[in-house]
């Protein structure tokens, strides 16, 4: 796995806006279904992973623990983030390849 090229890719869906951040547009996303991704920080509270693998689960939305709240938000341009949702299907099929490898 290729943090750094992971890192890059979500600064690239950033640029392109395919990116929703925070716990609440996340969830938004997933909700209306719009979400291809969700990425939740390793170091992210127990009550935000069980919150978001749940949701994910019902949701049938893949989902993925990677990287640190430090990382992941300077990554997309923001503060600490414990989750996002990558809302373009072709990229999120790019980061969900980084991460397998």
């Amino acid at each position: 796995m290729n943090e750094r090229r992971i890192y890059s890719f979500l600064g690239l869906a950033m640029k392109a806006g395919k990116i929703a951040s925070g716990e609440f547009q996340v969830e938004h996303a997933v909700k209306a279904g719009k979400a291809a991704l969700v990425i939740v920080t390793e170091d992210a509270s127990e009550n935000t992973r069980k919150k978001f693998g749940n949701m994910c689960e019902y949701y049938r939305t893949p989902i993925c623990y990677f990287g640190n709240m430090e990382g992941l938000g300077k990554a997309i341009g923001k503060t600490f983030r414990a989750s996002l949702a990558v809302t373009d299907e072709n990229l999120a099929k790019a980061i969900a390849k980084q991460m397998n490898e």
